[in-house]
């Protein structure tokens, strides 16, 4: 019997340690993979963490550079092929604009004419010239001089640019004969103007006759710069005696 009490407790021994030693093993791997041992502590303390800091910024700025300059190289490349593109097509295009430019030039051969300020600078730096307008039911004469009325400009009539005598007093005649002497006194350097108009006055008509404001018209219209108007027309001071007679002219 003893001996068989033996045998069970052997046997009861053995299956403790059986039972036992995986209990053991999982107790002594768990704390192994999961916690932390001091020795591993020690070592990620030990380890520099400086130089890790320092060691990745520098990595990725180079590596941006790079990528920058690799990215650069196609777009100058894509940029160029796009240029080369557009001045063959200018080259193209060139001809037809030359053949359109032609035809248009060809028509526009044509002086153009001065501008308005250009006119006007001119004007106000030119000499200054009195026109002096004479109109009757007779005629109508305009003559350019300058300011002291020793020296003619020009001087001009209707009955020059009219066949019939009794259109030398017209408004037609008198415009042509302005615009006729305002030429040729732009001619001389003459754009600014005193304008001083009379009629025959004195013991005769003193109304200005129907080519006086024809003629104002033209000057201005003519390029002329007309400072001042003036009615010179001679008023009679107890000089001739009107003709007629006593009883007057007879209608």
């Amino acid at each position: 019997m003893s001996e068989d009490k033996k045998e069970k407790k052997e046997s009861a021994k053995k299956t403790k340690e059986d039972v036992e030693t995986p209990k053991v093993e999982e107790k002594v791997e768990a704390p192994k993979k999961e916690k932390k041992t001091s020795t591993t502590k020690k070592q990620e303390k030990t380890e520099p963490p400086k130089e890790e800091k320092k060691a990745e910024p520098k990595k990725p700025k180079e590596t941006k550079d790079k990528k920058a300059k690799d990215e650069a190289k196609p777009k100058k490349e894509e940029t160029e092929a796009p240029k080369k593109e557009k001045s063959k097509t200018k080259e193209e295009a060139k001809p037809e604009e030359k053949a359109k430019s032609e035809e248009k030039a060809e028509p526009e051969a044509k002086p153009k004419p001065e501008s308005e300020a250009r006119s006007r600078t001119r004007r106000r730096d030119s000499k200054y010239g009195v026109a002096h307008i004479f109109s009757s039911y007779n005629d109508t004469i305009v003559h350019i001089t300058d300011i002291s009325g020793a020296e003619t400009f020009s001087r001009k009539s209707g009955g020059m640019f009219v066949k019939a005598d009794r259109n030398e007093s017209s408004p037609y005649a008198a415009m042509k004969a302005a615009n006729s002497a305002a030429q040729e006194a732009q001619s001389k350097g003459i754009y600014q103007l005193y304008v001083r108009y009379r009629a025959p006055g004195g013991h005769k008509n003193r109304t200005p006759g129907p080519g006086t404001q024809a003629a104002l018209r033209a000057l201005k219209r003519s390029g002329m710069r007309i400072l001042r108007l003036e009615d010179v027309t001679p008023l009679p001071h107890d000089g001739c005696r009107r003709k007629g007679g006593r009883r007057g002219r007879r209608m």
